[in-house]
């Protein structure tokens, strides 16, 4: 740096007689026609490009409030939209919830209804082979009565040589085996 400094006083030395030695002396007639030119520079800007400047920085700060204005307004909506989703995802697990407990308590109806048919039906069941039993059971007692009555007038009858036949004979015999059963 302290070269260039050296170069640019030895520079000015050898130039012309009428320009400045030093790059920081002072021209007055410079340093008012600057001044001149910077004041016009400064009128003409205030009256023609400061109001539009001035116009367009207050626009942009009215836009600038009013998208924040928006921007607010919609965080706000978002932030309702959230809450609402939340409330309806809570009411719809809840649902959800009380429909699985609905149909487990219907399955589970459903299952012991099942059941219970399965074992009424099984209880049908047993009752009508009980019925059927007991049916040939009394079947089976009636034929053995009808034919022990058979034999033992047949018994009689060769005991006593006569033929007894009659119905009166047959109810003799039925009265005293049943008089028999009960003892």
């Amino acid at each position: 740096m302290l070269a260039v400094l050296l170069v640019l006083q030895e520079g000015a030395q050898a130039a012309e007689p009428g320009l400045p030695a030093s790059p920081f002396s002072v021209n007055p007639g410079l340093f008012i026609w600057t001044w001149v030119v910077f004041l016009i520079l400064m009128f003409v800007l205030k009256k023609a490009a400061w109001p539009k400047i001035l116009a367009s920085t207050l626009e942009r700060e009215e836009k600038i409030k009013g998208q924040l204005a928006e921007a607010d307004r919609l965080n706000g909506e978002a932030r309702a939209s959230v809450a609402e989703a939340q409330r309806l995802q809570l009411a719809t697990r809840n649902e959800a919830q009380h429909l699985l407990a609905e149909a487990k308590a219907a399955v589970e109806k459903e299952r012991a209804s099942a059941v219970d048919k399965i074992r009424h039906d099984q209880e049908a069941v047993l009752e009508r082979a009980r019925r059927d039993i007991a049916a040939e059971r009394d079947k089976a007692i009636s034929d053995l009565r009808r034919e022990a009555v058979d034999l033992a007038l047949g018994a009689a009858a060769k005991v006593i040589g006569a033929r007894l036949d009659s119905d009166a004979d047959k109810k003799i015999v039925l009265d005293y085996l049943a008089k028999v059963e009960t003892h």
